[in-house]
Formats: C-alpha cells, sequence, structure tokens
C-alpha cells in the first residue's frame, strides 16, 4: 500500500519542519503550502490523503481555504489554530473540517488523530462493496435518500454534498433508527475510541447536517434532539 499523502499547510517554518520530521518518521509522505493560495493549488493538483490546515495564513485564511477545499472534494481536514476562542472551532466544523486541535498541541496526540481519521477513510472505503444489497444500503426518508454503500445523499432528488465526518455520523444515524444516543457515545462509534477532542464536536456537526437534510433545520423532523441526553435518527 502506497504511503498516505499528508499535506501540511502552515506559514509557520519552523512549525512545518517539525511536522515534516515526524510524519516521515510514521511513514507518511508530506508536502507543504506556507500560505492559502499555494495550498489551493497544491492540494488540487497533488490529492492528498489528509490536510492538516493552519486558521492564521497569509493571502487566503484557513477558514477560506477549507470552504473552498470541502466543496471540491471529501479530503478530511485538521484544523490547527493557535486560537482557543470557540466560535474559530465551531467555525471550522461548519465548513467542512473534520476535526481541531489547538496549538501548542502534543505531537503525539496529533500523530494518533491523524492515524484515526485516515482508518476511518480505508474502512469507509472498504464498505463500499457493489456485491452489498442496494435494498440493505439505501435509506429513503420523505424526500431524503441515504445510499450508504456509495456514500451519497440526495434530498428531493437533488445531490447533498457532506464532509466525510458528516456522513459517517448521518450514516451511524440511520443505521440505527430510533436509537437514542449521548454525545459521548456518539464520539466513541463515529470519531473512534481515541478521539480526543471535545464531545461538543457532535453538536457542531449535528447543527451542520440539519443545514442540509432537514426541510426546517430549527425544526427538524429527522435528526431529534432528545434533551438531557443526546440525539436519535426518526422518520
Amino acid at each position: 500500500m502506497p504511503a498516505s499523502k499528508i499535506l501540511v499547510i502552515d506559514d509557520d517554518k519552523n512549525l512545518v519542519d517539525t511536522l515534516k520530521y515526524n510524519l516521515s518518521k510514521e511513514g507518511y509522505q508530506v508536502i507543504s503550502a506556507g500560505d492559502g493560495a499555494e495550498a489551493i493549488k497544491l492540494a488540487r493538483t497533488a490529492k492528498p490523503d489528509l490536510i492538516l490546515l493552519d486558521i492564521m495564513l497569509p493571502k487566503i485564511s484557513g477558514l477560506d481555504v477549507c470552504r473552498i477545499l470541502c466543496k471540491e472534494s471529501s479530503v478530511p481536514i485538521i484544523m490547527l489554530t493557535a486560537k482557543s476562542e470557540e466560535t474559530d472551532k465551531v467555525v471550522s466544523l461548519e465548513l467542512g473540517a473534520d476535526d481541531y486541535i489547538t496549538k501548542p498541541f502534543s505531537m503525539r496526540e496529533l500523530l494518533a488523530r491523524i492515524a484515526a481519521m485516515l482508518r476511518r477513510v480505508r474502512s469507509a472505503k472498504q464498505q463500499q462493496a457493489p456485491s452489498e444489497d442496494a435494498n440493505a444500503v439505501i435509506a429513503k426518508v420523505g424526500d431524503l435518500e441515504i445510499d450508504i454503500a456509495r456514500h451519497e445523499v440526495s434530498r428531493d432528488g437533488k445531490p447533498v454534498k457532506l464532509s466525510p465526518r458528516e456522513f459517517a455520523l448521518l450514516a451511524f444515524m440511520v443505521k440505527n433508527k430510533g436509537q437514542v444516543f449521548s454525545r459521548e457515545q456518539i464520539v466513541e462509534r463515529v470519531w473512534g475510541y481515541d478521539y480526543a477532542g471535545d464531545a461538543r464536536t457532535v453538536d457542531v456537526h449535528i447543527v451542520s447536517l440539519r443545514r442540509k437534510i432537514e426541510a426546517i433545520p430549527t425544526s427538524p423532523n429527522n435528526l431529534i434532539t432528545v434533551w438531557g441526553f443526546g440525539y436519535k435518527f426518526e422518520g
């Protein structure tokens, strides 16, 4: 299996060199960009398997880079930020980023998150077996259709663009229709037991999914909040 390619986007040369050294030691192929404009060009041509993206970038901000790339592909993105404000984290996830980590961070933790995310991406691809019974992997709820095998979602016949994490979350909830899950249970089942981030990340992804699949996001019919516990999928 060829080495996974990771695109590091940061204007801090010392940090980039440190990341390149540590990621290369783990067997990854590493490429880098120092500003937002260069990052977009490199992401389009190099087709990385995962992106580490700093929020504070010259020319084009990391948030704008995230927005552009998430519209064009489903490559997983981990945001790197020196800011601890909740707004930056929430906006990053709403734009389609899969995870975030705040500087300064533990290299061991970052490597663990990268490895876990790449495992989940590979697992998701392996589950797209054409031999699966189509009736068992296609869920239809009102005008919403979820093809779990093909990783495709449509609403009223129109494609719905989801990030890999949003799709994983939706697929999990659909497969377990009617069951109520706490945020911690969802994190363990969708993000993985080794996820070291905040369980409130689930709330952000739920809000983002509702905007994309619900007719009235503020009054959802499918992704239901069970107050005091968590969420369930109905329909």
